[in-house]
C-alpha cells in the first residue's frame, strides 16, 4: 500500500502584523493628481479592496510635519516652501500627503519614487505608521519621474531596484511590521521580464503589481498579457502577491481576468478616473449614474478640504464632456458655485465653510435670484466660525425664505489651526481605526435621497 501523496501548497510570504493581503483584491492604481484623498473615499466607497496613493517623491516628503487637522481628524503631512529665495513674500505650508485613517485603515499603500536607498528609508519613516503598505513605483514612463532614474528608468537598473526593495523591507518593513511591494512594467524579452522578477520576489517583499505595457507604451495602446501568467507562476514560486494592471475596467472584469491568468488581484486606473462605481459588482448594482458620482465626491473634496484645482481636475473627468455642466463646473472658481452650478444645494453650507478656509470665498460669484430650499440646512455656523461666514449662511437661508440679495464676499478667513506635529513615525504607536468609522467632525451630511432624485439615466464610460 502506497502513502497518498499529499496536495501541493503554494507558497506565501508571512504577512506582516499591521500590513495587508494583497490577495484576492480589486484595488485603485496608484495615479498623480487621480489619487489624492477625495478619489480614494471614493473608490472606497464603491468597493475598492485597497487604493494605492499618487506617487510622492522621496525628497519632498523628507523633513515634512505630521500635523492633525482639528477640523476633520485627518493627518496632514506638510512642509513651507522655498519661495525662490525670498524671504519676504508670505509662505502657507503646502500639504504633501493627507490621510483619512478613519476610513482608510487596512486600505491604504503609500507609493513612493526614489532612486536611492537610503533616500527611501527616510521618506517611508515619515509615514509608515500611518500606511498599511509602502510600493515602490519602478513602472511611471512620464519624464518627470524617470528624469531622476526614479520610476520605469529603475527597470533598467536591476541593481539599483533590488537595492531599493531590500534596504525599505529591513528599515521599514519590519521595524513597523508593514509590507513592501514594487510595481513594474513588462520589458520588451519575456527573458529580461522574468530574470527582473526572479530578482526582485526575493528580496522580502509581499507584493507585486505588473503594468501589461512596456515603458514606451502609451495607455491608448492595448496591454500585453503574454507574459502575465509567467510573471503569476515567478511570484506564486517566491510566495508573493501577483497583481495586474492595465486595460482592466470594472470589478467584474478583474475578477475573470484573475482567473484566467492566475493572479492575485487586479488594478484598475483610467476607468476609475472616468467613473470610480467601476469597482462595484454588476451583482451590487454596477456602474452609476454620473451625477450620483459627482456628488460623492463632492461631499468627500468639502470632508476632507480638498484644493479646489485638484477638485477640478478629477470633476472634469467624472462629468460627461458634452454635458453643460461640464462647460459650467470648469468655470467655477469656488466650491460654493460648483455646488450651485450642479444644484447640489445641501452641500451649499458646507461649501461656503470650505471656501472660507481656503481663502476662495472672496472670489465667490452673485447670487442668483432663486434660493434653494435646503439652504436652511446647517444654515447656522458652528461655534467659532468668523462673522463671514455667520452672515453668508444667514444670507444663504433668508434667501431661502425670500429675502433678498445675499452677501457675495466675506471676510479674510480665520487662521488654520494644526494638531501635534512630528517629523518621522514611530513604530510602537500605529493604531488601527475601524474603516467603517465616519470621518470625525465630517462637516457635509449625508443625503442619499436626494442624490438618487437628482441623478440622471446617464452612465459615464
Amino acid at each position: 500500500m502506497t502513502n497518498a501523496i499529499p496536495p501541493a501548497t503554494v507558497a506565501r510570504v508571512p504577512i506582516p502584523a499591521n500590513g495587508v493581503d494583497y490577495r484576492n483584491k480589486i484595488v485603485l492604481a496608484p495615479m498623480v493628481r487621480s489619487g489624492e484623498l477625495p478619489s480614494r473615499l471614493l473608490a472606497l466607497k464603491y468597493g475598492a479592496d485597497l487604493v494605492w496613493g499618487p506617487e510622492t517623491i522621496d525628497r519632498s516628503l523628507i523633513g515634512a510635519e505630521r500635523r492633525i487637522n482639528p477640523r476633520n481628524g485627518t493627518i496632514e503631512f506638510t512642509r513651507m516652501p522655498s519661495n525662490g529665495g525670498r524671504p519676504d513674500k508670505p509662505t502657507k505650508a503646502s500639504i504633501i500627503y493627507r490621510i483619512d485613517r478613519a476610513r482608510e485603515s487596512g486600505r491604504l499603500i503609500f507609493q513612493m519614487g526614489t532612486a536611492n536607498p537610503d533616500l527611501a528609508v527616510q521618506a517611508a519613516r515619515v509615514v509608515a505608521a500611518d500606511v498599511d503598505g509602502i510600493d515602490v513605483n519602478s513602472g511611471c514612463p512620464k519624464p518627470f519621474s524617470t528624469s531622476g532614474g526614479m520610476g520605469a528608468a529603475l527597470l533598467r537598473t536591476p541593481d539599483l531596484l533590488v537595492s531599493i526593495l531590500e534596504a525599505l523591507v529591513k528599515e521599514v518593513g519590519e521595524p513597523f511590521k508593514i509590507g513592501i511591494s514594487v510595481k513594474i512594467r513588462i520589458l520588451s524579452e519575456p527573458d529580461a521580464t522574468r530574470a527582473l522578477v526572479s530578482r526582485l520576489v526575493r528580496t522580502g517583499i509581499t507584493g507585486l503589481t505588473v503594468h501589461c505595457r512596456t515603458t514606451p507604451m502609451r495607455p491608448r495602446e492595448r496591454a500585453i498579457r503574454d507574459q502575465l501568467r509567467m510573471i503569476a507562476e515567478i511570484c506564486h514560486e517566491a510566495g508573493v502577491a501577483c497583481i495586474m494592471n492595465g486595460d482592466v475596467t470594472s470589478r467584474d472584469e478583474g475578477l475573470a481576468l484573475m482567473t484566467e491568468y492566475g493572479v492575485d488581484g487586479a488594478m484598475i486606473a483610467t476607468s476609475a478616473e472616468t467613473n470610480s462605481s467601476c469597482f462595484r459588482a454588476e451583482a451590487d448594482g454596477g456602474a452609476a449614474p454620473w451625477r450620483e458620482v459627482v456628488y460623492e465626491y463632492l461631499k468627500f473634496c468639502l470632508e476632507v478640504e480638498n484644493r479646489l484645482g485638484n477638485t477640478k481636475y478629477l470633476m472634469n473627468m467624472l462629468i460627461p464632456g458634452k454635458n453643460k455642466e461640464f462647460k459650467e463646473a470648469k468655470q467655477c472658481k469656488t466650491y460654493l458655485d460648483i455646488c450651485r452650478n450642479l444644484g447640489f444645494d445641501d452641500l451649499v453650507p458646507a461649501a461656503m465653510r470650505v471656501d472660507e478656509i481656503l481663502d476662495l470665498s472672496q472670489k465667490w460669484e452673485s447670487v442668483p435670484a432663486s434660493a434653494p430650499a435646503s439652504a436652511h440646512v446647517n444654515a447656522e455656523a458652528p461655534e467659532g466660525k468668523s462673522k463671514a461666514v455667520q452672515h453668508a449662511m444667514e444670507s444663504e437661508a433668508a434667501r431661502a425664505a425670500g429675502g433678498g440679495a445675499a452677501r457675495s464676499k466675506a471676510a479674510p478667513a480665520m487662521p488654520n489651526g494644526c494638531g501635534p506635529i512630528r517629523r518621522t513615525s514611530v513604530p510602537e504607536q500605529k493604531v488601527k481605526v475601524d474603516a467603517a468609522q465616519p470621518a470625525p467632525d465630517a462637516t457635509v451630511p449625508p443625503v442619499e435621497a436626494q442624490t438618487q432624485a437628482q441623478s440622471q439615466p446617464q452612465v459615464a464610460v
